[in-house]
C-alpha cells in the first residue's frame, strides 16, 4: 500500500470518528439497523415505539417514539448511539458494511442484535466480518448491563420459550467497553410488542421493558 493510499484510509477513519464525536454528547435516540441478506430486519413493528415510549416514562429519555431506519454500510448509523437489529433469517454484510459497523462501534456506538428466533447461526458468521479476531463472550449476571435502572439478579430474562433453552447475553468488547449485546433464546423484542400481538402477561411484559431499558440506559452512558 503506498503513501498516498494510507493517507486517504487515515482521513477517511479521522472524519467517520468525527462525524459521530462531533454530535453532542446526550443525545438520546436509536435507529433500527436494516441489513441484507433476505432476513425480516422490519419485524416486531410496534416493539420499538413501545420500549421508548416506556423509556421516555420511566427513565428521562426523549427519544422520538418512531425511530428512524438506517442501513448498516452507511454513514448515517454515526448519528445514533444506539442501533437495534432483530430478525428471523438470513443476515449479510459486505466488506463495506463490516468496516461501517466496525468504525461506528470502535467510535462509542453500541448494537443490539435482539434473536428473534433463528438468527444466531447467520448472526455470528457475520459479526466474525466485523471483529474476526473475536468470539462473542456471554456477559455474567453480575454485569453492570443487568444493574443499570432495574436489577436482574440472574441476568437475562426469559420472554419467549422457543426451543426452550435458557436465556443467554453475549457481548464483543473494544478496549474493554461493551459495544454489542446480542441477546439469544429471550426475545426482548416480542416482550415489547403491544401485548394482543404475542398475549404475554403483564409481568413478561413489564420484565422485556424493564430489560430493554437497562439496554437503553446503558448504551446511552457508556
Amino acid at each position: 500500500m503506498n503513501n498516498s493510499l494510507k493517507k486517504v484510509i487515515q482521513l477517511t477513519a479521522a472524519v467517520v470518528s468525527f462525524l459521530f464525536l462531533s454530535f453532542e454528547s446526550n443525545a438520546q435516540e436509536l435507529a433500527v439497523l436494516k441489513y441484507k441478506g433476505g432476513g425480516d430486519w422490519y419485524s416486531n413493528q410496534t416493539a420499538l415505539p413501545n420500549l421508548i415510549s416506556y423509556c421516555n416514562a420511566n427513565i428521562n429519555t426523549k427519544m422520538k417514539t418512531k425511530p428512524d431506519v438506517v442501513e448498516v454500510g452507511s454513514t448515517d448509523i454515526f448519528q445514533y448511539p444506539l442501533l437495534h437489529m432483530t430478525g428471523h433469517g438470513n443476515v449479510f454484510f459486505s466488506d463495506d458494511d463490516a468496516e461501517n459497523l466496525r468504525n461506528y462501534l470502535n467510535s462509542g456506538g453500541f448494537l443490539h442484535i435482539d434473536d428473534n428466533y433463528g438468527m444466531q447461526q447467520y448472526i455470528t458468521k457475520e459479526l466474525k466480518k466485523v471483529y474476526p479476531n473475536q468470539e462473542l463472550v456471554e456477559l455474567p449476571a453480575n454485569h453492570k448491563l443487568f444493574n443499570t435502572a432495574y436489577s436482574f439478579p440472574k441476568g437475562l430474562p426469559k420472554i419467549h420459550e422457543h426451543d426452550g433453552k435458557r436465556p443467554q447475553a453475549f457481548g464483543l468488547f473494544h478496549e474493554e467497553r461493551l459495544v454489542l449485546l446480542f441477546t439469544f433464546e429471550s426475545d426482548l423484542g416480542d416482550g415489547w410488542e403491544d401485548q394482543e400481538v404475542h398475549n404475554d402477561s403483564q409481568d413478561i411484559r413489564e420484565k422485556a421493558l424493564k430489560m430493554g431499558a437497562n439496554i437503553v440506559k446503558y448504551a446511552f452512558e457508556n
